[in-house]
């Protein structure tokens, strides 16, 4: 049997919690340049987060295991012994039951100081998976060795609820501080390549731009691996503005109130006439980047914009069919999509079906899909934002905006 030490007696609580993000940051400082630009800042951030959060063990009471052997017992200390043996070493053969209780989480953890402590810490080691303890002595009985095995499982217990409340600070913090030391980084490296204004794509924006459609004004621990990078030098793309994309989207979306407000006006138009409608309303805003059936990448798409020969935004224009067809949309918005940063949005338009239904049934088909990321915030009853990978290569990250809107089929005269 392992020798048994004393349980929660390492580092203190506070120089552990300092040792974790000091770590952290010392190695999103010292990641290469190339890999720390050419991957997702958010897969970093959640890397980090879950390479030094710390998992504080959870013991299995409902599986202890208790054996029992013969066991030499030195008596020698007994004062009857050592008034006979002048000290010696004595010994009669007693018994030794040992427990084993089994756990899930960081073994490490055991040999953390927790806040508070106390200065009697239980005795045991840690076996693999279990904390192991014996009971010797040459008289046992059961309700003794229960009893001790029951206040040792209870100090335990102690420690690790304790230990338990130091951790919420840390793990509660660690995905930020990563995000912040990541960006951080990247920003400076990006300021020293001197590249930092071709990340970003102004559309200039038309004078007196008709204001017909504008809304009023009124968001066990399982070994990480770190997220996959290309080798090659990272090189900024085009971009649109997180500013453009969302005025881009409140255009698409005004001009959907108007639909649902004159259904008559729409009640025969398809796809493409739909398409037609929102790209006069595009162009009249931006210069004329907006267009129509533009062959790209793997196939076409009903609004697209493009500078510098990349994609910086796609569009989609369908009837809702089912779960099923939003996801064939998805796959064929991700055919479109081969540049980083991409913004994207699906316009849904529902007729003559249960609405609450339908977007209902819109978060769960999103959820589902195998290059789903993550959901964005700033979503609301009936828009909701994703972010996707793309299928090529998952640090390749997009934007994925779904606007789902209620055009009912006019009544007949």
């Amino acid at each position: 049997m392992a020798r048994e030490d004393y349980l929660f007696a390492g580092p203190d609580w506070h120089s552990v919690d300092r040792h974790q993000r000091k770590q952290m940051i010392d190695e999103i400082a010292n990641i290469d340049a190339d890999r720390l630009l050419n991957t997702s800042a958010d897969d970093l951030a959640q890397y980090f987060f879950e390479k030094y959060q710390i998992t504080v063990p959870e013991l299995d009471v409902e599986n202890v295991v208790v054996d029992q052997h013969e066991k030499p017992i030195d008596v020698s200390r007994d004062p009857m012994r050592m008034l006979m043996d002048h000290g010696r070493p004595f010994y009669v053969t007693g018994t030794e039951v040992e427990v084993e209780v089994p756990f899930t989480g960081e073994a490490e953890a055991f040999k953390i100081q927790p806040n508070p402590y106390t200065m009697n810490p239980p005795r045991a080691s840690i076996k693999g998976t279990h904390v192991s303890f014996s009971i010797t002595g040459t008289n046992l009985d059961a309700d003794g060795v229960r009893r001790e095995i029951d206040r040792t499982i209870s100090s335990i217990q102690d420690y690790l609820k304790n230990l338990r409340l130091n951790v919420v600070g840390l793990n509660s913090q660690l995905a930020g501080e990563a995000r912040k030391a990541i960006d951080a980084r990247r920003n400076k490296l990006l300021a020293s390549r001197n590249l930092v204004a071709s990340l970003g794509f102004k559309m200039k924006e038309r004078d007196g731009s008709p204001k017909t459609f504008v809304a009023p004004e009124v968001r066990r621990k399982i070994t990480p691996v770190m997220p996959q990078a290309g080798s090659a030098p990272f090189k900024p793309e085009p971009a649109l503005s997180t500013a453009d994309y969302d005025h881009i989207l409140s255009v698409m979306q005004n001009m959907t109130q108007v639909m649902e407000l004159s259904p008559s006006a729409f009640h025969a138009v398809d796809e493409e006439a739909l398409r037609s409608h929102f790209l006069v309303q595009l162009n009249g805003h931006y210069q004329g980047q907006a267009t129509g059936e533009t062959f790209n990448y793997q196939g076409k798409t009903d609004i697209l914009i493009r500078s510098e020969g990349k994609n910086i935004f796609i569009a989609e224009c369908k009837f809702w069919a089912g779960p099923k067809k939003l996801a064939e949309t998805i796959d064929q918005l991700l055919g479109y999509s081969s540049w980083r940063d991409t913004k994207t949005a699906i316009v849904l338009f529902n007729r003559n079906r249960d609405f609450s239904k339908v977007l209902a049934s819109i978060p769960d088909a999103m959820r589902v899909h195998p290059q789903y990321k993550r959901d964005l915030a700033g979503s609301t009853e009936s828009t909701f934002r994703y972010q996707f990978a793309n299928p090529d290569d998952r640090n390749r990250e997009l934007f994925l905006t779904v606007l789902a809107f209620d055009v009912p089929t006019p009544a007949s005269s």
